[in-house]
């Protein structure tokens, strides 16, 4: 089983990556010191450093908090397996407890059962192409710029090309140790990719101002997680998870929160039939700040061995705020307004809807494929994310 798993995911993380930048002195070393570099060091004057390189830090702190989100806080795959188990008393035999295979993100009340167990990895792929509304890759990313009044253009403007990109290999499993009780852990890998040029446009001329690179692959942060059954077997299901988020992967990367995270989890489900219902309420303290996120899926059996699902979440973490332009008046050349981005005060607020598939391959395999889709434009955003994942399922 584990010569399926384990390869797939050394075949889609590629070999350890670098970090190197260009026209810094001193050259920045970490992924967070690029992401800096590019954003605050600007080359258009305004005669007001301190405004001018606040914005720039705010700026960076912005892309640094969507990125971490993106990545360090991001919800990891349900801890339940997808083959559930319970006693059937009259038959003295075990039999499955739902006929779908579950949500991909949403808890489902059902636990996997006693003694039964669950290994997988999770592949996804990611290319950050927007913050909150503003496309980083067209060139047209604007960070600082001066403007006559009577004039319909800046006539010194600085903007920020980026691409950022990420691969993880989540790699989880979950044992039942009662019927009531599962416990789990995921290990997410990451490979971050960051690349970007800030450039100057005066008057007409563009002059390159930066161009910096970064490669990273490393330990994400590391998600404990338990799940505890509070209603008894039937179609309406209640039950209450904890996951506790370990700071292992390195803050300098972008790779980790760099404090421990705390999130409680409230779970509903109605398992009837070939439709399942599923919701939660999750409440999270530590880690980049506090969070509440909500969401709900809906599973449909097509086959016994083939399920669809559809889910919707929405997540918002305290700290992390949006960046919204600001214009004011030139301090020193009359008629010229300066425009530059600062956080608008209001803590970023994400949904994404996803959709996908689980099949079972043969015996307890099960082959999972879905989508991740932004409802909304705020905070770090692709345009979509695949995922595909793999697990086995131990049974009695």
């Amino acid at each position: 089983m584990i010569r399926f798993i384990l390869p797939a995911a050394l075949a889609f993380l590629a070999a350890a990556g670098h970090a190197a930048a260009q026209d810094a002195s001193p050259h920045p070393s970490s992924v967070k010191d690029i992401l800096a570099f590019l954003v605050t060091n600007q080359g258009v004057q305004t005669s007001d450093f301190d405004k001018d390189r606040a914005a720039a830090e705010a700026t960076s702190g912005t892309l640094t908090g969507a990125l971490l989100s993106a990545i360090a806080t991001l919800p990891v795959s349900t801890s339940s397996s997808g083959f559930t188990y319970r006693l059937n008393p009259s038959l003295g035999t075990m039999e499955r407890a739902s006929e779908t295979f579950g949500p991909f993100f949403i808890e489902r009340a059902l636990t996997s059962g006693a003694g039964q167990a669950l290994v997988g990895v999770t592949m996804r792929m990611a290319s950050f192409r927007s913050l909150d509304g503003h496309d980083l890759d067209d060139g047209r990313f604007v960070t600082i710029a001066n403007q006559f009044r009577d004039e319909p253009e800046p006539f010194d403007i600085e903007t920020l090309t980026l691409d950022i990109d990420t691969r993880t290999a989540t790699f989880y499993g979950n044992v039942g140790v009662t019927d009531r009780v599962d416990v789990g852990v995921a290990v997410p890998v990451v490979r971050l990719n960051i690349s970007g040029t800030r450039n100057n446009t005066y008057r007409g001329r563009t002059l390159l101002q930066a161009r910096a690179q970064a490669e990273t692959l490393g330990l994400a942060d590391i998600a404990v997680r338990s799940k505890v059954r509070l209603t008894g077997a039937g179609p309406i299901g209640v039950a209450a998870g904890v996951e506790v988020r370990l700071p292992t992967g390195h803050e300098d990367d972008l790779l980790g929160a760099g404090d421990a995270a705390l999130r409680l989890q409230g779970i509903a489900s109605a398992e009837a039939g070939r439709t399942t219902l599923h919701g939660n309420l999750t409440v999270g303290t530590g880690g980049i700040g506090r969070e509440i996120s909500y969401g709900g899926a809906v599973a449909v059996a097509a086959t016994p061995q083939f399920t669809i699902v559809g889910e919707l979440l929405a997540r918002r973490i305290a700290g992390v705020q949006r960046i919204a332009e600001v214009i004011a008046p030139h301090p020193r050349i009359r008629g010229v307004d300066t425009l530059r981005l600062i956080p608008d005060g209001h803590d970023e607020t994400t949904a994404f809807a996803v959709t996908g598939f689980k099949w079972n391959v043969g015996g307890t395999w099960l082959l999972h494929g879905h989508v991740l889709w932004p409802m909304t434009d705020t905070g770090l955003t692709a345009r979509f994310t695949p995922t595909i994942a793999l697990d086995y399922s131990f049974t009695r």
